[in-house]
């Protein structure tokens, strides 16, 4: 079986073979190459070439999600990315050994582009001099939408002259080789030399390494990840805003083992000259781990546009943080099973990202009586869903269908974060059995009751292809938000009988 990089990237492309409903077949035919190979890429049996992983990202239309993993596989095997000849003048290849003593990481916007800068400091643990470091830039500008991202590179590339990259290495500038040139995706060599001299760096020695890039707010999405990928001892971020956007910003970490959770300590916030800086650090990250910053801008309108931009602004909000949105075929068919535990890894993986996608809507709303969030949403085709009750609980659907519902029920205003614009009046049942599957494949039923009924009912509608409109009684119509008086507030409903 594959491990590391190779498990990782056999575990994305599977994932968005499962994704986009593509078999072994189906996959291979589409990217010209034989069934035979595409199972031995996943067995581990065969190592994917370049041409596959960039096809198998195209046809499944991955945002750059397969070619990131293939990058990080083409290091499989190497504590670092620098490869040199041994002084023996054998011109036999070996990798030396590099540590990342401090990776310290800013982000700054200014309202318009985005500048990030990079400082490591390197310590060449080989017996050999290095003389070069590996280095990747790579965009997503909707997150969770990655066929709206594809298309929107495709039409504005990232551009080497936009990104102004500069690189030093103990102080002094240096030069550069392109690896890989993609339209979202950036990979170079740093070369420690220029015009005036080589500066390779000694077994035992240690230096900074810094380089810095722009990108444009029209290219960068709302998020920032720092994978580690060499041996590192200290780890730190520093996103600096302006203060006046409002922002706010969360983490969430991911590992080999596990799927994506909270950041395990605080990020700290300072108000700075009219700036807003964001700090967090954490001690001797795996390998592997991935670090990932969002954050979302809560610019109020004015009271005098308030009226007239609300209904607009509440869709738009939910669409700009990656949520699909009404219109879009995914959300009118049935979402495919899993089949668990086979599957149990691809479910983990959606289930992370429901909720970092509910975290996102949770810092542009104010959800009162709870919310959830199904798969199609973030247009992923598949049977999961989750709900955060207003008590804090956190319920995981998978494969749910419900087998009974109470005669009793009540008529209460329901909103969707597909069109977020509008709230409906939906009856609904005050107690509904629900079965569904646990991670392991057992069957179990659950039984909710009134507002987690109500919740649990209309996610597991989403996941049948249904919108609650479909639930509204004959000749009543959603009413805009603007005109809605219950939000921030639980749904209400009489003494228990």
């Amino acid at each position: 079986m594959p491990s590391g990089p190779a498990e990782a990237f056999v575990a994305e492309l599977k994932r968005w073979r499962d994704v986009r409903g593509f078999s072994q077949s189906a996959l291979a035919k589409a990217v010209g190459y034989a069934p035979s190979y595409v199972s031995k890429v996943e067995n581990g049996r065969q190592r994917p070439s370049t041409a596959f992983a960039d096809g198998a990202d195209t046809v499944l239309r991955a945002g750059g999600a397969i070619r990131r993993a293939f990058t990080d596989l083409e290091a499989q095997g190497r504590p670092d990315p620098v490869v040199h000849r041994q002084p023996n003048g054998s011109g036999e290849q070996h990798t030396a050994s590099l540590v990342v003593r401090h990776e310290d990481t800013s982000l700054h916007y200014d309202g318009r582009t985005y500048r990030a800068t990079q400082r490591r400091l390197i310590h060449n643990d080989s017996g050999d001099p290095i003389t070069r470091y590996l280095v990747r830039i790579s965009v997503d500008r909707y997150p969770g939408s990655p066929e709206r991202s594809n298309q929107h590179y495709r039409e504005n590339p990232l551009t080497w002259e936009e990104i102004d990259l500069h690189a030093s290495i103990g102080g002094e500038p240096i030069g550069w080789r392109v690896q890989h040139d993609r339209d979202a995706f950036k990979e170079l060599w740093l070369l420690f030399e220029n015009d005036h001299g080589r500066y390779p760096l000694y077994p035992g020695e240690s230096a900074w390494l810094e380089y810095s890039y722009s990108v444009g707010d029209d290219k960068w999405g709302s998020w920032f990840q720092r994978a580690v990928r060499l041996p590192t001892q200290r780890l730190s971020v520093r996103l600096d805003f302006p203060a006046d956007l409002d922002p706010v910003v969360w983490g969430t970490e991911t590992t080999m083992t596990a799927a994506a959770f909270p950041f395990q300590n605080p990020i700290q916030r300072t108000q700075e000259d009219g700036r807003r800086v964001f700090s967090w650090s954490t001690e001797d990250p795996p390998l592997h781990a991935r670090y990932r910053l969002e954050w979302s801008f809560r610019t109020q309108p004015t009271e005098e546009t308030a009226l007239t931009t609300t209904a607009d602004t509440a869709s738009a909000r939910m669409a700009a943080i990656g949520i699909v949105q009404e219109g879009d075929p995914i959300l009118d068919r049935p979402a495919r099973l899993f089949s668990l535990p086979d599957e149990a890894e691809d479910a983990r993986r959606v289930v992370a990202e429901l909720h970092s996608a509910a975290d996102r809507a949770t810092t542009v709303h104010t959800f009162g009586k709870g919310m959830g969030i199904a798969a199609p949403q973030i247009g992923i085709d598949r049977a999961a869903a989750i709900v955060r009750t207003p008590e804090g609980e956190a319920i995981t659907l998978l494969n749910p269908r419900i087998v009974e519902e109470s005669g009793e029920a009540d008529e209460q205003y329901e909103g969707c974060l597909s069109f977020f614009d509008l709230r409906g009046m939906v009856p609904r049942p005050m107690v509904l059995h629900v079965e569904h599957t646990d991670i392991d494949g057992q069957q179990r039923i659950t039984i909710f009751e009134r507002g987690h009924a109500r919740l649990v009912a209309h996610e597991v509608d989403h996941l049948h292809g249904l919108l609650y409109r479909a639930r509204m009684r004959p000749g009543v119509d959603p009413i805009p938000v603007a005109e809605y008086r219950g939000t921030g507030r639980s749904w209400q409903y009489g003494p228990a009988k």
